[in-house]
């Protein structure tokens, strides 16, 4: 990717009760459009700063620490649920009335710990982008994260850095090897399509009805397979154990944005919209297998960062991690 200037790393960032539900079928960490939103709401408060903006960003967790308890007995885990504080008449007269406090607010919640890797496009010199780094990470610690509050960190360990690259292949990742060494102890978060796909044809060859649901529920899940081992005697039974099918890393179905189930309305065409001045249109979560990988395995600043793309003929917006163009057979993990 030549045609970057520097890299900003916000190395870090504590993040508190961030949203841990990003899409209807799973739970977890927050899906990587919350990430994407998160750098462009940036680049548009610095637009004045910048001519060309942002070209992506690479996530990378160093702790999740979801707010959830384990009931006694045979049960699932459950979300720590807060109640609201009392804000309105309706809900003093109805506690006066009859003693029914406020309903829990229903939502799952996650304390964060991650480092955010931006792509610039702008050239500044190394003091420049410095300090523009730096201002980026004050302004960030004012914003949202996922639905979470940031909390405000000092020190050289979480201080802001700019990186410049150099403008070739070769020597950005040069510049890479070692800029990845500042991400460890951590997961990156990659997407893996191909894996997605190579399971879906197994699967359709034992079941040609198979879709990419079934292959990504089927890799999400815990499977136990057994192993039959044939009786060493004629007449004796054979032994059959029972196993946790073992996957080709740490997969996890991750929602990377919507596709639109409605056509796209013109702005103030439909009631109640939140912003009256943009086009509407309905939408689903779209979903798609990742996998945490450690940083040190990546061997590209390309398959670490996350995109942005959108296709409003087709009603497609999500985001993208090239990390399966990059695989060759002997690099996958």
């Amino acid at each position: 990717m030549t045609d970057l200037s520097a890299l900003i790393l916000l190395p870090r960032l504590k993040v508190q009760n961030a949203n841990a539900i990003s899409g209807p079928l799973s739970w977890g960490f927050p899906s990587p459009t919350a990430f994407t939103g998160f750098v462009h709401a940036l680049q548009r408060k610095f637009s004045a700063q910048l001519e060309e903006g942002f070209a992506g960003v690479g996530i990378v967790c160093h702790q999740f620490d979801p707010q959830i308890y384990k009931p006694a007995g045979p049960k699932p885990l459950i979300f720590r649920l807060k109640r609201m504080m009392v804000r309105t008449k309706i809900e003093c007269d109805q506690l006066v009335k009859d003693g029914t406090p406020p309903a829990f607010v229903e939502e799952g919640r996650a304390h964060l710990e991650v480092s955010l890797l931006i792509a610039v496009k702008d050239y500044k010199p190394d003091s420049e982008g410095q300090y523009f780094a730096e201002q980026l990470l004050e302004a960030a610690q004012g914003m949202r994260l996922a639905g979470g509050s940031l909390l405000h960190q000092e020190g050289k360990r979480t201080a802001a850095l700019w990186t410049p690259l150099a403008g070739d292949v070769e020597g950005d990742a040069a510049i890479f090897r070692k800029l990845r060494r500042r991400l460890l102890p951590g997961f990156a978060l990659v997407q893996r399509e191909d894996l997605l796909a190579e399971h879906l044809a197994e699967l359709r060859q034992q079941r040609p009805e198979s879709h990419a649901l079934d292959a990504l529920l089927d890799l999400s899940r815990i499977n136990m397979e057994p192993t039959i081992t044939p009786a060493s005697e004629p007449g004796q039974p054979d032994h059959v154990s029972w196993a946790v099918r073992r996957k080709p890393g740490w997969l996890v179905p991750l929602p990377v944005g919507y596709a639109g189930i409605s056509p796209l309305y013109a702005p103030g065409e439909v009631d109640n919209m939140r912003d009256s001045t943009s086009p509407f249109r309905f939408v689903e979560s779209l979903y798609s297998l990742g996998q945490w990988i450690s940083p040190h395995r990546l061997d590209s600043l390309q398959q670490l960062l996350w995109t942005q793309e959108s296709d409003a003929a087709n009603g497609i917006y999500r985001c993208t991690n090239r990390y399966s163009d990059t695989l060759t057979p002997s690099k996958e993990q």
